[in-house]
């Protein structure tokens, strides 16, 4: 197994301490938001496309290229060689970055397209895909459930659009017209092979539904509606817990967004058990990890191989927490237009974001307390922004630069759940969080492995999922008695509120 091979020869370099080309790209947008990447990531990408040109075209795993053994085309990977300058360029405007590394970015996917060939699919060669899926095994970190041809053609018209677009930028009409003309090919051939016309994924998995959405390779609304409600029955069917890799999670709450399904990208951000974000949080992590379970919950190291406690990838998130939570995002290059639109959700009460763009200091915090709702921005001199405030103005504030401060009546909505019994759907359970974690406590007691076997059965109802139980009917009278309590319970809670 070619990809075990570069495990161990990664092992033999010297572990993780590697400029690996998949993690940067996921991360870029992240790392430029929180620090001032320009000259770093300027001067990498120079190394990437000498690495790159030594190497036929083909873009290392990381580079500097430590490996002694032959590098082959990797998606996620080697397109860091056009998505990385292309998050450079809308985070500083900075055409220069396109303008060096245009030829580096140009040779990728004329690579890919050879390989490719006139079918549009990326269908051969050695893929990590979406690594270190949750369900691949430890000792087989590569054995994701999305089929790594869906995400390698998905990457190559990612790829193709952006070079289209940094060749508009540059003002290479004749290479903006090809490289887009390309990518609607190779969307086209996905859209064939891959989606249905309804819009179901070959592979029926959350990180191909985020990267079709993300990437715009669905061609009608109607695909789109039906990829979109797909992916937050996938989400909601796996009870709100993380179900992707390095390629799924950094698109996945932002794939829920668009498609309108916010509470469900919630629900993800907020939960504790593993896998999910704030796993490693309930273990005393300070760190990200490179697995979701680097640490297991009986407190003993993953005995798989790639466990590593600071491996930035799956941090991405926090490029969605600026701009979704925090509300702070760029509408143009370099942040001379700024989009500040925050979004609470999920109990969240308060959010503040900085981020210190060419043209100065930008903001957003806001607070919800007793009622009311407090917005403050600053926009820095020679920006603009258009300001979306929350449960308030139908249509956006266009502001310049400045500070501005706004108060109004806030009420967080309510949520209310109807009452559960044992012929509740697990799908119906899981949409109320104390009631799923209660009761999924009690079968966890009873049968350790009940809720790894449920996700996905939504339909079934609590009565059927414990039949087979050899003590199922005090089982059911345990969830039947928790199920009442927790009743009584809201009904009080409600009675106070009036």
């Amino acid at each position: 197994d070619r990809v075990d091979q570069v495990v161990a020869a990664v092992q033999a370099a010297g572990g993780r301490a590697l400029g690996w080309t998949g993690d940067i790209q996921v991360f870029s947008p992240t790392a430029c938001f929180l620090y001032d990447a320009a000259g770093f990531l300027s001067s990498w990408l120079a190394d990437l496309a000498a690495e790159q040109e030594a190497a036929d075209g083909i873009v290392p795993f990381f580079v500097p290229n430590v490996m002694s053994t032959p590098i082959s085309p990797a998606a996620a990977w080697g397109d860091a060689a056009v998505i990385v300058p292309w998050v450079l360029y809308q985070s500083y405007g900075d055409v220069g970055i396109l303008a060096e590394q245009f030829e580096s970015m140009r040779a990728w996917v004329e690579l890919i397209a050879g390989i490719a060939g006139e079918g549009r699919l990326w269908e051969k060669g050695i893929q990590y895909g979406d690594w270190l899926d949750p369900k691949a095994p430890p000792d087989k970190p590569g054995d994701a459930r999305t089929a790594p041809s869906v995400v390698a053609t998905a990457y190559f018209a990612r790829s193709a659009e952006l070079v289209g677009k940094a060749a508009g930028v540059l003002g290479r009409t004749a290479d903006e017209a090809r490289y887009l003309s390309l990518a609607a090919e190779v969307r086209d051939a996905f859209v064939h092979e891959y989606v249905t016309p309804a819009g179901r994924l070959m592979s029926d998995t959350a990180t191909a539904y985020a990267l079709a959405l993300q990437f715009a390779l669905l061609p009608s609304a109607d695909q789109r509606q039906h990829a979109g409600e797909r992916l937050a029955a996938l989400v909601r069917g796996n009870g709100y817990h993380i179900s992707t890799g390095f390629v799924g999670t950094p698109l996945l709450c932002d794939a829920l967004c668009n498609a309108g399904e916010y509470e469900a990208a919630y629900r993800l951000l907020m939960q504790r058990e593993c896998p999910s974000w704030l796993y490693p949080v309930t273990m005393g992590a300070t760190t990200i990890w490179e697995r979701w379970d680097s640490l297991l919950p009986d407190g003993s190291v993953n005995p798989g191989e790639m466990t590593s406690f600071n491996h930035y990838a799956l941090g991405a998130v926090a490029d969605w927490l600026h701009r979704t939570v925090g509300g702070l995002a760029p509408a143009a290059p370099g942040w001379r237009r700024i989009d500040i639109r925050p979004r609470p959700g999920r109990g969240l009460t308060f959010a503040h974001a900085r981020h210190c763009t060419p043209y100065g200091i930008a903001e957003c915090s806001w607070r919800i307390e007793e009622g009311e709702m407090t917005v403050e921005i600053e926009v820095p001199p020679n920006a603009s922004a258009s300001v979306s405030l929350p449960g308030h103005h139908n249509t956006p504030i266009e502001v310049g630069s400045g500070r501005y401060h706004w108060s109004y009546p806030y009420q967080t909505p309510e949520v209310t759940y109807p009452p559960l019994t044992l012929d509740s759907t697990l799908g119906e359970l899981i949409d109320n969080p104390e009631a799923y974690a209660l009761v999924m406590g009690i079968m966890v007691q009873h049968n350790p492995e009940f809720v790894d076997r449920m996700k996905g059965q939504t339909e079934v109802t609590l009565r059927q999922a414990i039949y087979l139980n050899p003590r199922a009917e005090e089982l059911g009278a345990k969830i039947e008695a928790a199920l009442a309590s927790l009743e009584q319970q809201a009904q009080h809670k409600r009675l106070k509120r009036g």
